[in-house]
This record gives structure tokens, sequence and C-alpha cells, in this order.
């Protein structure tokens, strides 16, 4: 094994620094993989995916797929401008879109009208049929789109790369509404937000650093302009920051003193927001550079083994960042309950898969962690690097690698998974 495998590995596994990582145990230094490969990773297949003018196109795979369970399809995007429909069982294709640029965005698989939403690096916006890959509609925004559209009550939102919110109807995709901010003056980094939907409000956040909130119906505006940048040129003493930008996609959720809406600002850390009005809930300012923010709940459950205690519920949000490491924050305070650093290239955006947390490496390969604690359980080098965030659903997980192809990852929890006689393939052992 090399020496930057290994060196990669040790950085994962160690903390960063004092108190914050104080309650991280001791982990192995290197993966068991390294001793014993397929243990709790391992590859079912892999096949080559993206087409051979994707020679002409990007040098990596972005976005995340989506997983149809019912149907066992899972639709991938693929910098050889296509969107993939593929068959979970073993990876071959169903059918092929083809858009006039690189699709790096996660698709949106609506089940009840088995249409999927998806949008492209040529700037539009495009429905196509499920089962056979029609398009039904396209609609131009005039930039790239590489975040996850969303929908609600017959109605597509989605931001694009010119920090623009467009509402459209989703059964004929003709413009219901939008909201333009003018892109930030200076510096900026190369991601931006998505929209979040809450109960009766769509939010995002822009280049220049503001968090707004949009009345679903009309388009008008629910907040004071929240300007996450000014806050962060506060902090900063009056400098100011060399990157304004918010690019985390919001995220909304309940905590102990109310809805508020997560987000992360690259210079000014994480805060969470009164979903309502846009108030100041808490911030970590520590958490800086943060991209991508997820939240993971493990429900109370009893324990697998032995006349043990039930084990209580637990929620921990995470943010990846690829100048201050991984984080995990406290929901309810904003308070760090621990924190690692990355790998040289860094990593994607974490994912919750059987009870722990899958991330792909730049340069390392797929490693598995621990939400609660942050230690290592294991990892794994299938021979490329990942940008693409994995998708995964029960035990199992679905990515594609920089170098084209396309994996079925199985993750081997601690005791068997429960019998599932309808789907089997997620690694249960019904028919």
């Amino acid at each position: 094994m090399s020496r930057g495998v290994l060196a990669a590995v040790a950085a994962l596994a160690l903390p960063l620094f004092g108190c914050e990582s104080l309650s991280i145990p001791a982990t192995p230094q290197v993966p068991t993989w390294l001793h014993h490969p397929g243990g709790t990773l391992s590859i079912t297949y892999r096949r080559p995916l993206t087409a051979e003018s994707r020679q002409q196109a990007e040098v990596y795979e972005r976005g995340q797929p989506a997983i149809d369970v019912a149907g066992r399809r899972v639709f991938v995007p693929s910098s050889d401008n296509g969107l993939y429909a593929l068959r979970v069982e073993d990876g071959s294709t169903i059918w092929r879109f083809e858009t006039m640029g690189p699709v790096q965005s996660e698709p949106l698989f609506d089940a009840d009208e088995d249409v999927v939403y998806f949008g492209s690096n040529d700037g539009a916006v495009y429905k196509v049929n499920a089962t056979n890959g029609r398009m039904l509609w396209r609609f131009a925004t005039n930039a790239e789109v590489g975040r996850k559209p969303v929908l609600r009550n017959g109605v597509v939102y989605v931001t694009n790369a010119n920090d623009t919110l467009i509402a459209m109807n989703a059964a004929t995709g003709a413009l219901k509404w939008h909201q333009h901010r003018t892109p930030a003056f200076g510096m900026e980094s190369a991601g931006y937000a998505g929209p979040a939907l809450g109960r009766d409000k769509v939010y995002t956040a822009y280049s220049d650093g503001v968090v707004l909130a949009y009345d679903l119906e009309d388009g008008s505006e629910q907040w004071p302009a929240v300007d996450l940048a000014a806050e962060a040129e506060q902090q900063a003493g009056g400098d100011t920051p060399r990157y304004l930008d918010v690019d985390t996609t919001p995220l909304v959720a309940r905590i102990t003193s109310g809805e508020v809406v997560f987000v992360g600002s690259y210079a000014g850390g994480v805060y969470a927001l009164d979903a309502e009005n846009g108030t100041r809930a808490w911030v970590n300012e520590k958490a800086v550079g943060v991209t991508e923010l997820v939240l993971w709940e493990q429900p109370a459950h009893a324990p697998r083994t032995g006349p043990l205690p039930s084990v209580p519920g637990q929620r921990i949000l995470f943010a990846a960042s690829g100048i201050t490491g991984l984080w995990a924050l406290d929901p309810n305070d904003g308070r760090t309950l621990w924190r690692r650093n990355l790998p040289e290239g860094g990593i994607t955006a974490p994912v919750p898969v059987a009870g722990a947390l899958l991330v792909g490496t730049t340069r390392y390969g797929l490693f598995l962690f621990s939400p609660v604690t942050g230690g290592l359980i294991d990892g794994i080098l299938p021979g490329g690097s990942f940008a693409m965030t994995p998708a995964a659903f029960g035990v199992r997980a679905f990515v594609v690698g920089n170098g084209g192809s396309f994996l079925s990852v199985l993750v081997t929890p601690p005791a068997p998974a429960p019998a599932d006689t309808t789907m089997s393939w997620l690694g249960g052992k019904g028919g």
C-alpha cells in the first residue's frame, strides 16, 4: 500500500485539535480493509458508464444519484452530457438522455408521476419520463443548474449559477415566478446553494452572502435579507472576507427552540436561523469553508444484543468543509461534537447508510465513519477517486468515480440485516 494512502487514512483517523475532539475514542491508524478486503465495505459490481465523448468534457463526476427503491432503478448524472437510468441489480442501462452540457446535479425522482427532474450545465431544467427517458419539457434558465430541484404542490423550484431562484409549473414547465440577486463583486468559491422547502416558504442563499425566504405561491420576500457576509465581516474586525458566498443548500428542521433553517457561510461559519423571521438561533463561527450540510437522525431503538437499556434517539448536523474538515454539530445549539481532518484533496458530502456515514475522497477511495464518535469503521480503494456524493438506501450505495465507472457498494453492518421479502437487492434475505 502506498505511503500516500496510509497518510490519508492516518489523517482521517486522528483528531484535529484539543478539547473539541476529546470525545473521540482511539481509532486504528489504518482501516480494516488493509487486512481483510471486503469486510464492512465491498463492491458488488462495477461497470463503465460514461461515453467516449467524456474525453472532451469535464474530468470529474459530480452531483449525486437518485434511487427509485420500488422500481429498482437508479438515476445517475454524468459528465458525458447524459442522465442515465440503470437497473440496481447489475447497473445495466435502461435509457440515457442526452443534454447539451455535463449533467452534474442530483436528479429528483417523483414516484407519483414516474418522472425525473434534473438540471444540466447547458443551463436548462428537464423533465423526463422515468420509464423510457422521453423528454416532457425543457426550461432554459440561462445559467448552469447544478443543484437538486425540489417539488411541492405541482411547482418545481430550482436555482442556477447566476443567483436566480425559479419556480415552474411541474406539468407544463411554464414559468411561475423568479427571483434574482446581482452576483457578488469579488472572489467566490465554486459552488452555490440550492432551494429548500419549509412549511410555507422556499429558502435559498446567494453569492453575496445573503439568505432569503420566499412565499411558495408568488415568490414575495418573507424575511428581511439576512446578510451573513456582513456578520462575517464583523467577526473579522471589519476586514472584508475573501469569500462572501453561502454555498450550502439550506436545511429546514425542528430543534428545541422551534423550526430553523441551517446554512453555512463560507467565511462566517454555520448558522441556525429562525424559519419564520430569519433571526439567529445560534452560530458556530469556527466551522468555516462549509459547502455541504447533512442532518443525521437515529431513532430510539433496542440494543442489538443482551439485556441492555434502549438506545435513545440522536440527531447530529454534519458540515463538510474543504478547508477545516468534517464537523459534527449539535443541531440544538451548534456546539461542536467532533471534527475530523480531511485527506489531501477533500471529501464528498457525508451520506447516512446502515447507521454509519459514507464519504468519497478525491484521491483515496471510500470511507465509512461512525456518526456518533467520528471513528473510522472501514475504507476501500476501488481504483478511482470520487467527487460525486454517493446515494444510499438500506445497506446499498451507488456512485460514479471520476474514471467514469459506476459502482454498487454493500455495507455490512455488525449484525445481519433484517429479512426483506420485497427488496432483497438492499441486502435482505428475501427473494
